[in-house]
């Protein structure tokens, strides 16, 4: 769609969202004259920055049913966040939602390759999480075969890939790096296997993650972008060429705005990601920050889309750990790791304070073939990955290397930090 049509289209939706929500939603209304905002202001895209932004706390300030613009009767289905770091936050859905949903899942498993011939497994959890149930409705519009396996139960899920021929993989990046890793124990080779493409998402995850996942399955692996406010999985994937993500702006549209000042950034700039749902009935959302960091690009991608295409998310606002004056995203250590390509990509990363400084120590699981090196050799390689974290971060990281499986596995979103400064403050 040429750029002049898709935002006549953008403008025509959100000029109907605002006034939806200002008369639907309490929340809004009360927002929009706080801030002297009236639904007749927006007449184009350009008044988007008169509305007032949502955050999930303002979620769970109304949790559960507070932001819905609609009656009960007319949500068919009801996800939510687990609510381990506060109130949970419950979203809803129309049957419109439904198959809104459906269809941009289905437009990104498309970008993956994915047709009707193949068989999608599915291991994003199911229930109150939407990535299991996100990705299923999305392969089954598309005609595929699915296999709701959800997560967990490793062993199984090699032996139904293999058993029913399985060509996609749909799961967290950490999940299906570990389900790689257990193919041997399990007596798997990856020959075993007519896997072609895995969509993984839920996480951030880097561009060596994905050379890791691709060396280790054989496959072409996809990054599938999108969180439960906004819609589930489904808001943004990257197509064969991995030059960014192309989001489905006709339903999602995307701004990027300075984390400290909130203003809009120019195009290319890094900043928080933020998405109005021009289409969701349910849940309408004006202005969401994400607190994802990302870019924007309006070229149009190799394959031919014009949609707006997202940079792959380097890690969160209010992740981002500060350590001695310094901006730390997990992923940067990350990326160093897999670069260097002498360790396995499983680590956790422990944030202590002694006295009044940061410290930093990195655990990291030792490839299978580094069992047998001497204790000097390891010391080389601890000392080596140092080195390589210091010149990267401008941090001194501690390294200790464990022996293969010892760190803990996550069958959902990887835990990979452990900041211990906070049970340690006076």
């Amino acid at each position: 769609m040429p750029r002049e049509k898709m935002r006549a289209l953008q403008t025509q939706r959100l000029i109907e969202l605002v006034n939806r929500v200002y008369n639907s939603t309490p929340f809004y209304r009360r927002k929009m004259d706080e801030a002297g905002v009236k639904p007749s202001d927006i007449r184009s895209l350009d008044d988007i920055v008169k509305l007032p932004f949502t955050y999930k706390q303002d979620l769970r300030d109304n949790y559960p049913f507070g932001l819905f613009a609609v009656p009960m009767r007319e949500i068919v289905r009801i996800h939510g966040s687990s609510g381990t770091t506060g109130k949970p936050t419950t979203v809803g859905y129309t049957r419109r939602d439904i198959e809104t949903w459906s269809e941009v899942v289905a437009r990104c498993f498309t970008m993956a390759g994915i047709t009707a011939d193949d068989t999608v497994q599915v291991a994003y959890g199911y229930g109150l999480f939407t990535g299991g149930l996100g990705a299923h409705y999305g392969a089954e519009r598309i005609g595929c075969s699915v296999v709701p396996i959800s997560g967990g139960n490793t062993r199984r899920q090699l032996q139904l890939m293999a058993d029913f021929g399985t060509t996609a993989l749909a799961c967290t990046p950490s999940y299906a790096l570990h389900i790689a890793d257990s193919m041997k124990e399990f007596g798997y080779l990856p020959d075993d296997f007519k896997l072609k493409a895995g969509v993984f998402g839920a996480e951030p995850w880097t561009e060596n993650m994905r050379k890791e996942l691709e060396r280790k399955w054989h496959i072409n692996a996809f990054d599938i972008y999108g969180l439960s406010e906004v819609m589930g999985p489904g808001v943004a994937n990257d197509c064969i060429h991995h030059n960014g993500l192309h989001i489905h702006e006709d339903h999602f549209f995307p701004e990027i705005v300075n984390p400290e000042t909130k203003e809009p950034v120019a195009e290319g700039e890094e900043g928080e990601l933020v998405f109005t749902t021009l289409t969701k009935e349910g849940i309408p959302l004006l202005r969401y920050n994400t607190r994802d960091l990302s870019r924007l690009f309006y070229d149009r991608c190799e394959c031919g889309r014009t949609l707006v295409r997202m940079q792959k998310i380097t890690g969160r606002s209010d992740d981002m750990l500060i350590i001695r004056g310094v901006n730390l995203f997990p992923s940067q250590i990350e990326h160093v790791l897999l670069e260097m390509n002498e360790t396995s990509a499983h680590y956790m990363l422990y944030v202590d304070r002694k006295g009044n400084l940061d410290t930093l120590e990195l655990k990291v699981e030792l490839d299978e073939s580094k069992l047998t090196d001497t204790m000097r050799d390891l010391q080389n390689l601890s000392r080596k990955i140092e080195q390589s974290l210091n010149s990267a971060i401008g941090l001194s990281v501690k390294v200790t290397l464990v022996e293969p499986k010892t760190i803990a596995r996550s069958e959902g979103k990887a835990v990979r930090v452990i900041d211990r400064r906070k049970t340690q403050e006076p």
